[in-house]
């Protein structure tokens, strides 16, 4: 299997992951309130769309082969772009939603260790 086949099949898996625990959280906090569990989905995806936006940017970069020096200016510029997209919309959520802090913070954090952590136990799994 190509390391580039391989590092899809990764990338979907952490994103599926991902999804699963955004879902899990939100249904968890709408024990207490559907707000709360509003506000808890729109945490986890803070993080799982410039995710989502920084990974297929990666697959489109791919099929190029990038002049020597310019992968890691463009990983570089994924990345900023990815983290300024969550601060954004971390800043919609709480500012025009009026989402409630602590299940969006939750939940945020849960799906920014989850993609710190996953990828070492699908590596090791797979």
């Amino acid at each position: 299997m190509s390391l580039s086949l391989l590092s899809r099949n990764v990338a979907r898996k952490l994103l599926f992951i991902q999804l699963v625990a955004v879902m899990a959280s939100g249904l968890l906090f709408s024990l207490k309130d559907p707000f709360w569990g509003i506000s808890a989905v729109c945490g986890g995806m803070a993080v799982l769309l410039p995710g989502m936006l920084f990974m297929i940017f990666a697959w489109r970069h791919q099929v190029h082969t990038p002049a020597k020096g310019l992968v890691a200016w463009s990983f570089a510029l994924g990345e900023a772009v990815r983290v300024l997209a969550t601060f954004g919309l971390l800043v919609v959520a709480l500012a025009v939603f009026k989402a409630v802090f602590w299940p969006l913070i939750v939940t945020w954090v849960l799906v920014l260790v989850l993609q710190i952590l996953a990828p070492a136990v699908i590596n090791n799994k797979g």
